[in-house]
């Protein structure tokens, strides 16, 4: 069970509007969503379910509606200090979110009945986010609350994601305590009882360095060797709790940690699974949350002791998250255990192992940390997900390059049977594919096929959306070349055309394309690549290479006025540009963006553009600029984003499948981004996307709730132009294009 306590995801105010409501919905994942007044009293819940059967009650559905109109009054909820083996008992079918009031009627947290997540302050523990990097301190700081401070500085600038300490209460834990008292025990509890007496740092002292780990910030778990220090920590608010291995066994301190309900990281080491069985079972009746550790108690575990593939046994008796508590020297192990399904990883963690003390000599110094931090960080990332196998977006822009197609071997007119000598395969890789040639023999051609022209998927029957004309509540346009724009356009009723120019484009003379005057509309597409493999960077610190980027744009501004002569009804010129901050070697700080952007604001002025509109586009993490080896760093947040456009009065266009991957990548809700961009586009690009680099995916087949986007956009920029930009949707004719005007046709 979670007891969540951060609702912002989970409420709505019942004057909401339900578009509002909807949103977060889909933006929680939990498919529910509570009201409250406006302060903060609980007055209904809305689910999927109500949803449905408010259409079902009133035929329609009104985003405008209040929230609190459609939502069930009558709800399940619990007292806020309710036992939590009480409140699993609540839980049935139907019911995995509780409410949890105070005294008042207002809604403090929400229990959710899920084993499958850990939260430890602001961190979740689940296996479809990156593992939490834990700092072992413990008792590292040897006594001294400066070193402690330094080393939580360390441990946070070295990647960790948690510190953790130790509290232990001296007198309470040993039967003789101090260095007098440790005269009588074997060798080895009497070193250990030495350092403790010597440098254990009592609760006072310790939740100082607690309360500067709020200020820096970093999440700080504790381990409690004792009642009375479970006690002060859970008086203090410690996030979560930690169980040394040495306690495992230990079923009061366990019963008593699981009563405070905080989330509890169990080590396993120096336990038999008949012990950590025992555990678990005393853990779930108590009903708390908690995750496992497998460890080695040895100091340095031998490698050969380590047994990692233990962690998939103690997912099956714990039916919870597992992680790793490293002892062993140097860090790949910790990595394989994430390869193998550890979702925490707890390592000591020091800035000097000749210190005295048994632990600094299995810890990490701040430079391995770090590098442990980066290499399981790309092991992440290369894991990737158990699914039918699909080609990443590089895959596909090399399928195009090096793969092969179906062609025309000769003329093929319409209504032609395709014979299997009027098929051959060659390069590029833009139609159908070679093992498709089957499927193509003895079919009837839909329509003349010069020799050499690709064969496609509507060649065989699939994707038969054809051009038409679409009706929509904001104009609409195509993204074009000069040498397409009249077959894309020719059979339908684009109100603009969205001219996406390559450097070579720049050279041609417009009288040369256009031979009389369009009555649509156009916009125009900067290149992103000029000759010499220039990028444009309005950004740089590079005095020269600012200076031709600028240059460069300036050619695109006088272009797309040029173009004016043939659409005499366009009204508004406008250039849509990424304007680069790109970096080779990660992303930079905030402060280094704040500079980035103010020399965009400044290289716009040096343009000469009045009567055209510069729309800086925003930006995905990783763009497929040069193999897709850059990071973005300018129009990525939501909030940066907005502050470009209010500080410098300059309006944006929006790419929505840029910012699903900007907002999947930084972990912000895509819902939020949009609130903070929408107000400020001056343009739209409407594509979906997948995961963090999978750009111009076909609308309703990536990560992009299309009905709560489109309930925003028409609320918050009604009237503003679009173009459906799939990647490769120009092939076929336009096919891509056609498809995805079907889909936002139903929603804009």
């Amino acid at each position: 069970m979670i007891i969540e306590r951060n609702l912002e995801r989970y409420v709505v105010y019942s004057e909401d509007p339900l578009g509002r409501a909807l949103a977060k919905i889909t933006d929680n994942k939990s498919r529910i969503i509570f009201c409250v007044s406006q302060h903060g009293i609980l007055e209904g819940a809305i689910s999927d379910g109500d949803v449905r059967r408010w259409i079902g009650e009133h035929g329609s559905l009104d985003v405008d509606t209040t929230a609190l109109s459609v939502a069930n009054r009558t709800f399940l909820s619990a007292p806020a200090g309710a036992d939590r083996a009480d409140l699993a008992a609540l839980f049935r079918p139907g019911v995995d979110h509780l409410p949890l009031v105070d005294d008042r009627g207002r809604m403090v947290a929400l229990a959710i009945d899920r084993a499958d997540e850990l939260r430890i302050g602001p961190l979740t523990v689940a296996a479809d986010r990156p593992a939490v990097l834990i700092a072992e301190i413990g008792i590292n700081h040897n006594g001294s609350v400066d070193l402690a401070k330094r080393l939580v500085d360390e441990a946070v600038a070295a990647g960790a994601d948690c510190v953790k300490f130790q509290l232990r209460d001296m007198a309470t834990l040993y039967r003789r305590s101090g260095v007098d008292g440790s005269r009588e025990e074997d060798l080895g509890p009497q070193y250990v009882l030495d350092l403790l007496a010597r440098f254990a740092l009592d609760a006072e002292a310790l939740f100082g360095v607690f309360d500067y780990c709020a200020t820096v910030p970093v999440p700080v778990i504790c381990t409690p060797w004792d009642l009375t220090s479970l006690a002060a920590l859970d008086d203090y608010g410690v996030p979560a709790l930690k169980i040394a291995s040495a306690d495992l066994t230990n079923h009061e301190l366990l019963a008593n940690a699981a009563a405070t309900g905080r989330p509890m990281v169990l080590s396993t080491g120096m336990s038999t699974e008949a012990e950590i069985v025992q555990s678990v079972g005393l853990l779930e009746k108590s009903a708390a949350s908690f995750a496992l550790l497998q460890c080695n108690s040895t100091y340095p575990a031998p490698f050969k002791d380590v047994n990692l593939r233990y962690l998939s046994r103690l997912a099956e008796i714990g039916r919870c998250p597992v992680g790793y508590s490293g002892h062993e020297r140097g860090f790949h192990v910790p990595i394989a255990a994430v390869a193998l399904g550890a979702r925490i990883v707890e390592k000591h963690f020091t800035v000097d192992r000749s210190m005295e003390g048994n632990d600094h000599k299995v810890s990490l110094l701040p430079g391995e940390f770090a590098e442990m931090v980066r290499q399981i960080r790309e092991v992440e990332s290369a894991l990737g997900v158990s699914e039918a196998r699909g080609l990443t977006q590089g895959e596909m822009m090399n399928r195009i390059n090096l793969a092969k197609s179906l062609v025309a071997a000769r003329d093929i007119a319409s209504g032609e049977v395709i014979t299997e000598e009027s098929i051959a395969v060659r390069s590029p890789g833009r139609g159908l594919q070679p093992n498709t040639r089957a499927e193509l023999i003895g079919r009837r051609s839909v329509r003349d096929i010069a020799a050499g022209d690709y064969f496609y998927a509507t060649d065989i029957g699939r994707g038969n959306a054809r051009p038409r004309d679409y009706a929509f509540s904001r104009p609409w346009g195509l993204p074009v070349r000069f040498h397409d724009f009249r077959a894309l356009a020719g059979e339908s009723n684009p109100d603009f055309l969205e001219f996406h120019l390559s450097y070579k484009d720049m050279d041609l003379d417009p009288a040369d394309i256009f031979d009389e005057p369009l009555e649509c509309g156009y916009t125009v597409h900067s290149p992103d690549l000029f000759a010499n493999d220039h990028i444009i960077d309005l950004a740089s610190t590079d005095h020269e290479y600012r200076k031709r980027s600028i240059a460069e744009l300036q050619r695109v501004v006088d272009l797309t006025r040029t173009l004016a002569r043939w659409f005499p009804n366009e009204q508004h010129l406008a250039v849509i540009l990424n304007v680069g901050g790109f970096t080779r070697a990660g992303f930079v700080s905030a402060d280094q963006r704040r500079e980035m952007y103010e020399r965009v604001n400044e290289s716009f002025g040096m343009v000469e553009s009045d009567g055209v509109e510069l729309l800086a586009q925003t930006l995905p993490p990783f763009p497929w600029l040069m193999g897709g080896q850059l990071y973005s760093n300018l129009f990525l947040s939501g909030a940066d984003s907005s502050w470009f456009s209010t500080t410098f009065g300059r309006r944006l266009c929006l790419d929505t499948s840029h910012s699903r991957l900007a907002a999947t990548h930084t972990g912000e809700s895509f819902v939020e981004m949009i609130e903070h961009l929408a107000p400020h586009a001056g343009h739209l690009h409407l594509v979906d996307a997948s995961g963090v680099d999978g750009e111009g995916v076909q609308v309703g087949q990536g990560d992009i709730d299309w009905n709560v986007l489109a309930t925003q956009l028409n609320a918050l920029a009604p009237g503003i132009r679009f173009i459906p930009e799939i990647w490769q949707g120009h092939v076929d004719n336009g096919a891509g294009f056609w498809e995805a005007l079907e889909q936002l046709e139903t929603v804009l």
